[in-house]
């Protein structure tokens, strides 16, 4: 006799948990050593399901990129409304977009997906990062507050220019550079940036 009601679905609930849980895990593996582009029909194989089950959790390359960087964002969410609260307003902005430019350095073409993302609305990626988009938009605004980034400056402005040299390193023909020479451009670009009463001040650079 067949098995229905609770007890009956209780293990395919299970079943279809742990293939989840074991699809993310190879996808965390794959996009590591891979990047992003990475076949997803290896992943599936990897984690031991069909193409059917992986498309039946995500359904796009997407999809599974959102579940898999899911926590990032909402750490970088947390990040920015505690920096809001400890630092002063330019200083908390810059400390949250080298944690940015970290977070799009995770995979190799990463960047390229954030980029595309920024004016895709109708993208996964996009409303999975709402929240952390109005939380370093919130920082870019109490820093024009201060003067300390110009006000006619647009937040998609900053997230495309911080997304783009993180693209331009993932591209350099020589190797992985390190942190120190992301800092320096980033300290660079904001530079470029900052308000009049700001750029009249040598001891307001960002270091």
């Amino acid at each position: 006799m067949a098995v229905s009601g609770p007890t009956g679905t209780r293990p395919r609930r299970s079943d279809a948990r742990a293939n989840r849980d074991r699809l993310l895990a190879q996808a965390r593996q794959a996009f590591a050593e891979h990047g992003i582009d990475t076949s997803l029909e290896g992943i599936a194989r990897q984690a031991g399901v069909g193409i059917g089950t992986f498309y039946r959790h995500f359904p796009s390359r997407e999809a599974l990129l959102e579940a898999v960087l899911h926590d990032r964002f909402d750490l970088l969410t947390r990040r920015a409304q505690q920096l809001s609260a400890m630092a002063a307003p330019e200083e908390a902005l810059i400390i949250w977009l080298r944690e940015f430019l970290d977070f799009a350095s995770t995979y190799r073409g990463l960047t390229a997906a954030l980029a595309r993302t920024l004016r895709d609305a109708d993208s996964d990626l996009h409303a999975a990062c709402t929240s952390m988009r109005g939380a370093g938009a919130s920082l870019v605004t109490a820093a024009q507050g201060v003067g300390a980034l110009r006000r006619d400056l647009g937040v998609l402005e900053v997230f495309t220019l911080v997304t783009g040299i993180a693209w331009a390193f993932e591209q350099s023909s020589c190797g992985a550079p390190g942190p120190l020479a992301i800092d320096r451009v980033l300290a660079l670009a904001l530079d470029g940036l900052r308000g009049p009463a700001a750029a009249e001040d040598p001891a307001a650079a960002p270091r």
